[in-house]
């Protein structure tokens, strides 16, 4: 499938491609941008690190060019972008359940009772994907404009490709909305460094470096997650 015009330019803008969505949402295809209103945008990553992965884009141009660190320190602001973040884990847990519940023995019930002709007036609680999902900001964004992770905690991404990319999700180097404000003396407001070893995020295995070996894991992680 041949690439939208619109996903390109803002590829070529290399650090400054989110710009793009920011200032015209309307020029992306709905594949790639999934809404947007007057104070954010939400997109699927054009490299994305797991199955479901969504960015928010903060429309603030104040703020959109601060480091997150330092722009959640706006107590406004941040309660935004968390009432925003909410509503985003809402739909990727949507997502997940659409592709995944009728796999997933602790959804099933639930699916079932709704697509029988009599459901019950009790439903079933059902699985509880919301909790499948991670979200957070990078400590040092490899993007200029501020944005914000949603996405599947499965790590099976096309672009699931190098050691960092891992660790980047799986360490404190993303920092969960829920955190901020930090303190002055907070490491993540100045992150110096990842730790060496890739840890599976399901079972607690040690990969090291091998990142081959990971993904290889990963993929077997992810069908045992799915039929939880």
């Amino acid at each position: 499938m041949k690439p939208d015009v619109a996903t390109e330019k803002s590829k070529a803008m290399g650090r400054s491609g989110l710009a793009a969505y920011i200032e015209d949402p309307d020029s992306f295809p709905s594949s790639r941008v999934i809404y947007s209103n007057e104070k954010f945008v939400v997109i699927n990553d054009a490299y994305p690190k797991s199955i479901i992965h969504t960015l928010i884009l903060p429309r603030d141009l104040k703020k959109s060019v601060m480091r997150p660190q330092d722009a959640f320190d706006d107590s406004a602001f941040l309660a935004e972008c968390v009432a925003e973040e909410k509503k985003v884990r809402k739909l990727v847990a949507t997502e997940l359940r659409r592709r995944f519940g009728q796999q997933s023995a602790s959804d099933r019930p639930l699916i079932e009772a709704l697509e029988s002709d009599d459901p019950p007036e009790q439903l079933p609680p059902g699985r509880d994907w919301e909790k499948e999902a991670v979200s957070g900001i990078h400590s040092n964004p490899s993007m200029r404009n501020l944005h914000i992770h949603v996405m599947s905690r499965e790590f099976c991404g096309e672009k699931m490709n190098k050691t960092n990319h891992y660790q980047s999700f799986t360490t404190d180097f993303l920092v969960p909305l829920d955190q901020f404000p930090l303190t002055k003396h907070d490491h993540r407001r100045h992150y110096s460094w990842m730790p060496v070893d890739m840890i599976c995020w399901r079972c607690g295995k040690n990969f090291g470096n091998r990142m081959l070996r990971l993904k290889e894991h990963l993929e077997l992680e992810k069908d045992e997650w799915i039929k939880e």
